[in-house]
């Protein structure tokens, strides 16, 4: 009984431990957002000792956030919509269907998760140049309409469903798709929520792709807009901590909404009772 409770008490230290490395620079960011200019360079205490909230205005109106918000909001649905959707077709048939030169194709896109991004990041930007959408949305997210990653994600999860089903399905007189639609899916919520979290993420807090593909400032994103707080000059830290905060609100509840389904996810084998 004492080396449980020991081993309980240890496990939450550990817990404890991890959640202050995580929570202390988000506290120092809030207590940076709350101080003036001067202040920045001379305080150094992690709790707040000004209360200045009109930064939170001030960086607001210092350039049009509220249309940054929107691209942002945009391209990142975009963005997850194509992920959930293509993705999952791509994986359905390396689980499920038979197809020539299918364990080929299944390696090579394996291959494909050793490509480092930014080996791509020039040839999709001269087919986005040559088809004129440069600052626009389709340059924001057709380009990234399916992921590697999640292709293979969901290809694993869908060979962890019993097979039986599907045939049980088939023989009801349910389609391909019917049994896709109506038996996968519904079984793969938790495998959905997973990379819907991760590709909003990804989306969400891109930085060089929107940075080379939009030139307008009516079609940059949250992330690109944040840089217009550091100057030549000089930065102006508490703006941008106000800004970096503001920017991480969606993010946060998008992971608040999705935990139960992403922990489940993590936790079953895409099994039901």
């Amino acid at each position: 009984m004492k080396r449980r409770t020991v081993g309980l008490l240890a496990r939450h230290a550990i817990l404890i431990a991890g959640s202050i490395v995580v929570v202390v620079p988000l506290l120092w960011m809030f207590t940076t957002s709350l101080q003036t200019r001067a202040e920045t360079y001379t305080n150094t205490s992690v709790l707040p000792t000004s209360w200045h909230w009109q930064n939170y205005a001030r960086a607001w109106e210092s350039a049009p956030f509220a249309q940054y918000y929107v691209n942002s909001l945009v391209m990142a649905a975009g963005i997850v919509a194509g992920h959930l959707v293509f993705d999952a077709l791509a994986a359905y048939a390396f689980a499920r269907l038979d197809f020539p030169f299918k364990r080929s194709l299944f390696t090579l896109l394996l291959a494909g998760l050793m490509v480092p991004t930014f080996v791509t990041v020039i040839p999709a930007y001269s087919i986005v140049a040559n088809l004129g959408w440069i600052d626009t949305y389709s340059a924001l997210i057709v380009p990234r309409l399916a992921d590697v990653f999640g292709i293979i994600l969901l290809r694993q999860y869908f060979a962890t469903i019993p097979l039986e089903l599907e045939e049980a399905a088939r023989i009801d007189g349910c389609s391909r798709a019917g049994t896709f639609l109506r038996v996968v899916v519904p079984l793969s919520t938790p495998a959905f929520a997973t990379l819907g979290i991760f590709s909003f993420l990804f989306a969400w807090n891109d930085f060089l792709w929107p940075l080379l593909v939009t030139n307008n400032d009516d079609m940059r994103t949250i992330q690109i807009g944040l840089a217009s707080f550091v100057g030549r000059y000089g930065t102006s830290w508490n703006y941008l901590m106000a800004g970096t905060l503001t920017a991480t609100v969606p993010s946060i509840i998008v992971f608040l909404f999705f935990q139960r389904a992403l922990v489940r996810g993590i936790a079953t084998t895409g099994l039901k009772d």
